[in-house]
């Protein structure tokens, strides 16, 4: 099919990669323009761009959506059968889910209804989910709330991260997405209704990214593999702040019960770093120093000291 592609992020890439490899004619790409790294220096191109650049498509970086009669008439004249919209990062305004042969669709990385809206991958991990997806679906005016066309479930294993589990559901999105255009085009696409029973995510903060340490052992787990790689969960010791990116729980023994909740335990270059929290020990394994790089907690405690009781806070 001649497909105008519309996405931003590499969930989006590894989707464009996918179609492009199964033989269907990209005629366009659309991405947001680019912007600057966080240090606000030099200029990032987005995943998506960078395919498209290597591969030589047709590339769009419009500033909006609404109103823009240019953009549309740019679309229109390359004729396309549909138009496949993964991560891209504005909402497509109705005038535009018209313009194709078929439907738009979309590729969104969870088991619909489930986790509508934005970061659904990291909420997953975050709430401690077993099991997630990758849904494809008609796009509609509401955001994710158009008719399933196919999803696909896998297992998220226990100490998994979101960026681990965001690199799986990236590659099976592109497969789902050639699967989903091979079905419409052959004109045997399902369409399964959503209905009321839905749940809605809302963007990560940076505000969420501070651990309590009253919290349960699990809880604690879930927030710092959430977390990891996009933003990281942290705490203080002695003033400074430390982000602990990954961690193990360990029973927790009869000598550490009347410790205070994130209180060190244990710590050298032998043992390791231990926590005690409210119901467990948390065994951390990976570590980051401010205006440091991540490390291997052995490695980061040989040259750091981290006195035992002192407190997390």
């Amino acid at each position: 099919m001649k497909i105008v592609f519309w996405g931003t992020p590499d969930i989006a890439k590894d989707c464009l990669e996918a179609i492009y490899n199964a033989g269907h004619e990209i005629v366009c790409v659309i991405t947001v323009p680019d912007k600057p790294n966080s240090r606000g220096k030099k200029i990032v191109y987005s995943e998506v761009k960078e395919f498209a650049i290597q591969h030589n498509l047709k590339l769009i970086q419009p500033e909006k959506l609404s109103y823009n009669e240019e953009l549309k008439e740019e679309i229109k004249k390359l004729n396309p059968d549909i138009f496949c919209v993964v991560a891209y990062g504005k909402y497509m305004p109705k005038s535009y889910l018209k313009m194709c042969k078929y439907e738009p669709v979309n590729i969104h990385p969870s088991l619909l209804p489930k986790y509508r809206g934005s970061s659904p991958i990291q909420w997953a991990v975050l709430n401690g989910d077993k099991e997630t997806g990758v849904t494809s679906m008609y796009i509609s005016e509401k955001m994710d709330a158009g008719d399933i066309i196919l999803q696909k479930s896998v297992q998220i294993g226990e100490y998994e991260t979101t960026g681990e589990l965001w690199d799986r559901l990236s590659k099976i999105g592109g497969e789902l997405l050639v699967e989903t255009l091979k079905q419409i085009e052959l004109g045997i696409a399902p369409r399964i209704p959503q209905g009321d029973n839905c749940t809605e995510v809302s963007m990560i903060s940076k505000e969420m990214a501070k651990i309590d340490f009253e919290k349960s052992a699990e809880e604690i787990k879930n927030l710092v593999r959430g977390l990891n790689p996009f933003l990281g969960a942290y705490g203080f010791v002695d003033g400074k702040k430390l982000k602990l990116w990954k961690v193990e729980i360990k029973e927790l023994v009869e000598e550490y019960q009347n410790k205070q909740n994130g209180e060190i335990v244990l710590s050298s270059d032998k043992t390791g770093l231990y926590i005690k929290v409210r119901d467990g020990l948390l065994s951390v394994l990976e570590i980051q120093g401010e205006n440091a790089k991540r490390m291997n907690i052995l490695d980061y405690l040989r040259g750091n000291k981290i006195n035992v009781g002192n407190k997390f806070e």
